[in-house]
């Protein structure tokens, strides 16, 4: 059996066995630099890095004016890389080396907004000899030459895809932002259905991304995400929409639901910050999702919702897909298809103040977790 193939069966494995979480999880402070490390004995955890990137104007290719004598739009580009962490219950107990005990999957993508053309990727490896590692007292997840790192107040991720790749730096720029409950986030209608989670909006994205023989010197703002977790998805929830969104003024939005089969929300939440720093924190009811335009993809026949508007306490927001076809097929690693993808967000009065990421699952196929 490959590599591949037995970190794949360990994965359909790893719930086997698997207990419904009896206790909902604790009330802590989360403590750091510890918790930005991997937390091996809860079941679930991933590091989630977004962004949007241009061009800088040494790197671009020479165009020609517009033929109303303007200069062209930058190259715009989208990316995403996220490191999994899995606990597999059923070898837990085994003390051979080898038993898989910990798996580590990641997936990345690069969107390519005005080649309109999304290009990614994805592995899954146990966790051990250095092939795959994940630390538990700093962000420190890897996958062969695939990582995330962190050095005091940065990050660094190096992704090498197939016909991409990308290697940037993120400097921080604000504080840490504690989602839920002073980090502890509410993920459905038991209080056991939740998960310890942090975000690090408004990055300072610095570096490079290459498609194919081409390189490009990038710039731009992106968005972290650390969360982990005892919960499995609740019985009656096929998946999720998620945002987060960094707006132009230095503020930042995140809001997600968990839909039933029929479409209605489970549960929502979310939070708004504000650039100045005062958080607000959203309970369920308090988030609302509304699609305003389906796309459907020839690959998978599934219609996802381009186009939201999404109703919060701060405001009602519009967010629309930059690229409609951002669907990503990972049933080589997770088993899901799902969509993730760069999109802009617009205020009440249509006035776009800021882009950042939308997540949809469930709608190829129920998310089992």
């Amino acid at each position: 059996m490959t590599p591949l193939n037995a970190a794949r069966r360990a994965l359909l494995l790893s719930g086997l066995g698997a207990a419904w979480p009896s206790q909902a999880l604790p009330k802590k402070t989360l403590v750091f630099p510890r918790d930005n490390g991997s937390h091996p004995d809860f079941r679930t955890e991933w590091w989630y890095v977004t962004g949007y990137l241009t061009a800088s104007p040494a790197s671009a290719s020479p165009r020609p004016l517009t033929p109303s004598g303007t200069a062209p739009t930058p190259r715009e580009f989208g990316f995403q890389v996220t490191f999994f962490r899995s606990k597999v219950d059923a070898t837990q107990g085994m003390s051979s080396k080898f038993a898989a005990k910990q798996l580590v999957f990641a997936h990345t993508a690069l969107t390519d907004v005005q080649g309109k053309r999304l290009l990614h990727d994805q592995r899954l490896l146990r966790e051990g000899f250095e092939v795959a590692r994940v630390s538990t007292t700093a962000t420190d997840v890897r996958i062969k030459d695939w990582s995330i790192t962190q050095t005091a107040k940065a990050y660094q991720a190096d992704v090498t895809g197939q016909g991409f790749g990308f290697s940037l730096n993120f400097q921080e720029t604000q504080a840490l932002l504690l989602q839920g409950e002073q980090g502890l986030s509410r993920k459905g209608p038991q209080e056991a259905q939740a998960s310890y989670y942090y975000s690090k909006p408004q990055l300072a994205a610095r570096g490079s991304i290459s498609l194919g023989s081409e390189r490009i010197a990038v710039a731009g703002t992106a968005w972290l995400d650390h969360e982990w977790s005892e919960a499995l998805l609740h019985p009656d929830a096929v998946g999720w929409d998620w945002i987060g969104m960094n707006f132009f003024d230095g503020s930042a939005l995140t809001a997600f639901q968990l839909r039933d089969k029929s479409g209605q929300a489970l549960w929502s939440g979310g939070s708004f910050r504000t650039g100045a720093g005062q958080r607000f924190v959203f309970g369920k009811g308090d988030v609302v999702f509304s699609r305003q335009r389906n796309w459907k993809s020839a690959m998978s026949q599934a219609i996802y919702p381009v186009e939201w508007i999404v109703r919060t306490p701060a405001d009602f927001y519009t967010v629309k897909a930059v690229v409609d076809n951002q669907e990503l097929d990972s049933r080589a690693s997770t088993g899901a298809i799902y969509w993730e993808g760069l999109s802009q967000v617009y205020d009440s009065n249509g006035k776009p103040v800021g882009r950042g990421y939308l997540e949809m699952t469930g709608y190829a196929r129920a998310l089992r977790l």
